[in-house]
């Protein structure tokens, strides 16, 4: 395997170039931009890259679906640590290209609910075609091949662009999240502010399924910050679950939590425990009552006496 390089979604310009360049370990890697998710994700399963930057959320449409399907099929990989970054577009032209000039424009999927009310007002009758990344949409229009592309401002030099249009954004404050994924390996240790990935399988198809799931972490206080169903590909109506969890494996809410949700699912896959992006330990929420750790620990030590006998 080769530790001194790793992978994202490329080509050069993309967002996830610049949330990999704010890592301090990046400065002593090799940066190989790859063209899609999946094949940064295969560079890390086939020994190619130690670990791959990749989006798996946005704050505007949600999950990546292409980073979650990737991480609940294929040979398992672990995320490691995750990467916040503000975004806002600039639309990116040829030089000389005027507004009205513009019929085409293209942009990596998830970028389309994130500027859709600009282009609805200011280019109602572009057509929309996604690109593999929104570096890749710029290079397209390098090409010739599309008139204009939403990308990062810093792109544009990179592609002999320049920005028409700068700060488009149809949300404030729109982020996306991306992780760092490397090979299974053992969690890093708790930091107080940390964040639980899981996939989770239904058994099958009833009233409540879900729910019962759901329960696993609502009895202990555990709180999700994310759940999005993905389709398994075994037909209609067959779904898994994507969930972040607050806390780390190591918490007994978590790690309980979890070994409830083995017992009633055919299949869960752990994607990692991490630290939040952007969090400190004393911003995170106190615990409900009775879920800390040590609440655990005194319930075990209870029943233990309780089986010996001393009550």
């Amino acid at each position: 395997m080769s530790a001194t390089r790793y992978a994202y979604l490329g080509p050069e310009g993309t967002f996830t170039e610049v949330a990999l360049r704010t890592l301090p370990e990046a400065a002593t890697r090799e940066l190989v931009p790859m063209l899609s998710v999946p094949a940064a994700l295969d560079a890390v399963r086939n020994g190619e890259a130690a670990a791959a930057l990749v989006p798996i959320e946005n704050s505007v449409e949600g999950g990546i679906t292409a980073t979650l399907d990737e991480l609940a099929g294929g040979e398992p990989l672990m995320i490691y640590r995750e990467v916040l970054l503000s975004i806002t577009f600039a639309l990116l032209v040829r030089p000389g290209t005027k507004l009205s000039d513009i019929k085409t424009v293209t942009a990596h999927p998830a970028a389309q609910p994130q500027v859709r009310k600009w282009m609805a007002e200011h280019l109602p009758g572009a057509l929309w075609e996604s690109a593999a990344s929104n570096a890749d949409g710029a290079r397209l229009v390098q090409e010739g091949r599309y008139d204009a592309a939403f990308a990062g401002e810093f792109a544009a030099a990179t592609y002999g662009l320049e920005p028409l249009v700068t700060e488009i954004h149809d949300a404030e404050n729109a982020q996306t999240r991306f992780v760092l994924v490397g090979r299974p390996a053992r969690p890093s240790a708790p930091t107080g502010a940390d964040k639980t990935s899981v996939v989770i399988w239904l058994a099958d198809d009833h009233p409540g399924a879900l729910l019962e799931l759901l329960q696993e972490f609502a009895v202990r206080g555990v709180n999700l910050m994310l759940i999005q169903s993905r389709p398994t590909g075994e037909g209609i109506g067959n779904y898994c679950f994507a969930v972040d969890a607050e806390g780390h494996i190591a918490d007994r809410r978590v790690g309980e939590a979890l070994m409830g949700l083995k017992r009633i699912s055919p299949k869960v896959r752990f994607l990692g425990s991490y630290p939040r992006a952007g969090v400190s330990p004393d911003e995170v929420r106190p615990l409900r009552a009775g879920t800390s750790d040590v609440a655990f620990t005194e319930a075990s030590d209870w029943l233990a006496r309780s089986q010996d006998g001393r009550i």
